[in-house]
């Protein structure tokens, strides 16, 4: 049974809010958050006008397929490659899901998308829509939004591109924002734990920059190094098996496979991705020399075997996917409680989507609970109470990576991140990163603090000193003969340690109020007393 949420339901409103101002609006929410979800009522809300949703990725026409008619009860046609939806007023389905490439397809003069009218539509669903700004979506999205009457909604768990290209040329509004630690923090997905892999013959510093990220022709070369390759998949191994690091570093690589399997562990669901088909290729033959149930998918591999490989993956009978540029977007299995990164990125935007992939709590452990502290207890409670994100590192150079640190850093400083990264990379352990950036925030606070304490003290004993110079000469009492005749008053120090009586006889010879001057400084005035005292006794022995 499905159980609407109170953002999504908010969410909502504010689409028809934007749209009352706007023709088209966007929508940017955290994976695992329930876009389609969203995307499907704003569609039933919208019926009896007919609705249209643009994808760019099989796997994505296939979810919102299923989600819309799950959701709404509306029946959808798809239109991609062979498949053609209706265009007959008597027999066409209140909802069509297209691939871009099938909408853009043809020449100009007879493009598919002309197959149907500009005022067909009554709303256009972007899905991913960071994609948006190519040439081809505009193209696409420009004929259906001639009809001034049309509404366009784009939806995306990343609105920041790294190459640059602003969304504000396809939205006119962004109605509504619910990040990842949002959504952390209310208890709708689980709470990260990073680990850094210090992998030293990994060298990123001749890496050049495109389009905002890492070259991917260069980084292939990197992540194809043999060496490099073993240093990404020992890890990974060490993780899916709930090892401490380094733990294979003990074991002979030949007595791997015997090893892991002696220890009757269930292997973490565990997702690697990687910037090149060889390098995945290659990953994969390394893992499956230690264990079972390894596969790996690329762009070009068949589309059916592509799906039969994924739902052995989503029932558990494989519990390894490598993955090159498939399983970025629209790729859903709550089941996946690792992440290991073995194309290190510059890009935010893509790593959000990376992480993305396993933040997802397990089915039925968080719907109609009502409170988000119910809801962390049900999740750490769980059989997935968090998810696990490897990052392999080595020399960056120029390049600063991406992190989790940055996708989940927007509660503390920047000074509380860099240090949270820090100490995790320094450890190369897993943390759990939100409490590791809390606690480097409270560290900050407390060393500013005292570093703020110390000014003050030190401030207020040069002030006191500068009395103390000014006042000391005032008196002249012999302490040696015990004659002075000052009134014993309190002999505590203004940090709290006490002077001797006859310290404070000196003190106040000297012209100093004990209580009014710090415990060394006290000391420093006596001290400069007594010799003074002294060279006028043996002046006076002299004369």
């Amino acid at each position: 049974m499905f159980i609407e949420r109170e953002y999504q339901t908010k969410c909502e409103d504010v689409i028809f809010e934007a749209w009352k101002k706007f023709q088209s609006t966007l929508v940017e929410m955290a994976t695992g958050c329930g876009k389609t979800i969203i995307f499907a009522k704003v569609i039933k809300t919208m019926a009896p006008k007919r609705a249209l949703v643009l994808a760019h990725r099989n796997e994505l026409i296939v979810q919102a397929k299923e989600k819309i008619e799950a959701v709404t009860g509306l029946s959808c046609q798809i239109e991609k490659a062979e498949q053609y939806a209706s265009t007959n007023v008597f027999d066409r389905s209140p909802v069509v899901v297209s691939s871009i490439q099938s909408q853009i397809s043809g020449d100009p003069m007879h493009r598919r998308y002309m197959r149907f009218k500009r005022d067909e539509f009554g709303v256009v669903i972007a899905d991913e829509c960071h994609h948006s700004t190519s040439a081809s979506w505009k193209e696409v999205i420009g004929y259906y939004l001639s009809n001034k009457e049309t509404k366009l909604l784009g939806v995306t768990a990343t609105a920041d591109r790294s190459d640059g290209e602003a969304l504000g040329q396809m939205f006119q509004s962004c109605a509504f924002k619910y990040g990842i630690l949002d959504a952390i923090n209310d208890g709708w997905l689980v709470d990260i734990t990073q680990q850094f892999v210090q992998v030293k013959s990994l060298d990123f510093s001749h890496v050049r920059t495109t389009c905002g990220d890492l070259n991917e022709g260069d980084l292939a070369k990197v992540m194809e190094a043999e060496e490099n390759i073993q240093g990404v998949c020992q890890p990974t191994l060490e993780a899916i098996f709930g090892l401490a690091p380094k733990t294979l570093s003990t074991v002979p690589v030949p007595k791997w496979r015997e090893y892991l399997k002696s220890l009757n562990k269930v292997p973490r669901r565990t997702i690697v991705f990687t910037v090149s088909v060889l390098q995945a290729e290659m990953c994969a033959n390394i893992f499956l020399r230690a264990m079972d149930g390894v596969e790996w998918v690329c762009g070009e591999t068949n589309k059916q075997k592509r799906a039969d490989i994924l739902k052995r993956f989503l029932i558990g009978e494989t519990s390894v996917v490598v993955n090159c540029g498939v399983l970025t977007e629209g790729y859903d299995n709550p089941q996946v409680e690792l992440i290991s990164v073995a194309r290190p990125t510059k890009s935010r935007s893509l790593y959000c989507q990376i992480v993305g992939r396993s933040t997802r709590t397990l089915p039925g452990v968080v719907d109609g609970i009502p409170t988000a502290e119910e809801r962390r207890k049900a999740i750490a409670a769980s059989t997935k109470p968090f998810c696990r994100i490897l990052d392999h590192v080595g020399n960056s150079g120029r390049h600063k990576m991406i992190s989790c640190v940055d996708v989940l850093g927007g509660h503390v400083s920047e000074a509380a991140a860099e240090a949270a990264k820090k100490k995790a990379m320094d450890g190369g352990k897993p943390v759990r990163i939100m409490v590791t950036m809390t606690n480097a925030e409270i560290e900050l606070e407390r060393k500013k603090a005292e570093a703020a304490e110390r000014a003050r003290i030190e401030k207020e004993a040069r002030r006191s000193h500068l009395v103390a110079r000014a006042d000391y000469s005032s008196q002249d009492v012999d302490a040696f003969g015990n004659t002075s005749k000052l009134p014993i008053a309190k002999r505590v120090s203004r940090d709290g340690r006490a002077f001797s009586d006859k310290q404070c006889k000196v003190l106040r010879a000297a012209g100093c109020d004990p209580n009014k001057v710090a415990y060394r400084q006290g000391q420093a005035i006596i001290a400069k007393q007594i010799a003074k005292w002294q060279a006028e006794k043996e002046a006076r022995a002299a004369a």
